[in-house]
């Protein structure tokens, strides 16, 4: 009997995902019983190689059951997509004795942390001696390794690539090595467990780094062959439009009998209502579905051995922009019509709003990075590092 779809296993621990989300909040991380859930789904292997216990799992069935984890809990859904990517992206790219030695045989273990080269490294011996202080660390606390991106120094000064920009390499520690900060209160997403973490000169043998803009994996994937910023992105938008879907369920729930103050007649039947509900549907699976055609037509010129040109590669940049942008819109809207409703803690209108507003100021998808989309599409830019 085949086993079941990733997304129809998302689907049987949503509500162990749900349940959890309350207390994920007061404790500020996932519990113990959402990361197991995550585990026996195969949320944490899906990007692994199979070589490495993985599924090789592309596009379309990450952003599938990403986005139902999302749609159950903001946080756990982050949480699966940040901890997945940063998984998939060091069994792709490290050697194989480094990816076995952190995977094992557990389907709990998995990574977390900052991929961003917040910190530097010199030259010691076989490896390099780090020192380096990293903000929102999502997934760590039950990550059996953290990431922490550097740039190598050479007589003090970064080491520079033929491109003109410094090589910048990204480590693996055991957690137990890494220094945090308690310091994850937050708005929003406060049950990610993002917390600060510093790298107090830890050394890290050449076999657990890897260059961060690395496009050679070690096992075949079409998704990997283009680095590891296509799979974070389609993460991303999987995450809007599943905080967005649950926001406009919630709403829609409650439509033919919530009233407002002022107003004899249920949402449902009232004309602003209608209007603004059928534009909010409409934005987010237009959203939905200009996601899937980016990320998807880039998955078919890698499958075909071909280099994912840079258009393709903002079409997958603007898609997650603009998923983020539609689904603070849908969240604002669905608020706005629950009223009071929405504002009390424990509602999931409340927590949608506050991780929608939070989620949505990472610098992934900030204005930089559809302004770099535009100038790529208007043709005055070649190359964009990064995109």
């Amino acid at each position: 009997m085949a086993r079941p779809t990733l997304l129809e296993r998302a689907r049987e621990i949503a509500p162990i995902v749900e349940a959890q989300a309350p207390l994920a909040e007061r404790e500020r991380t996932l519990p113990a019983e959402t990361v197991a859930a995550l585990a026996k789904a195969g949320i944490f292997r899906a990007c692994l190689p199979r070589a490495l216990g993985g599924e090789s799992a592309e596009f379309g069935a990450c952003i599938d059951a990403w986005e139902e984890i999302a749609r159950a809990d903001g946080s756990a859904g982050w949480t699966a997509m940040a901890n997945a990517t940063a998984a998939g992206a060091a069994a792709h790219f490290l050697p194989d004795g480094a990816a076995r030695a952190i995977f094992g045989e557990d389907p709990a273990a998995t990574v977390g942390g900052q991929f961003a080269p917040r910190g530097t490294g010199v030259r010691e011996g076989s490896g390099w001696r780090v020192h380096g202080s990293f903000s929102f660390g999502s997934g760590t606390a039950h990550s059996v390794y953290v990431a922490a991106g550097f740039l190598p120094l050479e007589d003090g000064k970064p080491v520079i690539e033929p491109s003109g920009l410094p090589r910048m390499l990204a480590a693996f520690f055991p957690r137990d090595q890494i220094a945090f900060t308690d310091n994850w209160h937050v708005m929003g997403l406060r049950g990610t467990g993002s917390y600060d973490y510093e790298v107090r000169g830890l050394h890290v043998p050449d076999e657990f780094a890897f260059r961060l803009f690395e496009k050679s994996p070690r096992h075949e994937s079409a998704v990997y062959r283009m680095g590891m910023m296509p799979i974070t992105a389609s993460g991303h938008a999987a995450w809007a439009l599943g905080v967005a879907r649950r926001a406009l369920d919630e709403v829609r729930g409650m439509a033919h009998e919530k009233t407002r103050m002022g107003h004899a007649t249920a949402l449902a039947g009232r004309m602003s209502f209608q209007k603004g509900y059928a534009a909010a549907e409409a934005k987010l699976r237009a959203a939905r579905l200009y996601v899937l055609d980016a990320f998807g037509a880039a998955l078919e010129t890698s499958r075909r051995g071909d280099e994912v040109a840079i258009g393709e590669r903002a079409a997958m940049r603007l898609a997650t922009c603009f998923a983020t942008d539609v689904a603070r819109e849908v969240v604002d809207f669905a608020h706005d019509a629950a009223g009071t409703v929405a504002i009390r803690d424990g509602s999931p209108l409340h927590r949608a709003f506050l991780d929608v507003h939070t989620g949505s100021l990472h610098a992934f998808i900030n204005e930089r990075v559809a302004i770099d989309c535009a100038e790529v599409m208007l043709g005055l830019r070649a190359e964009v590092p990064g995109l």
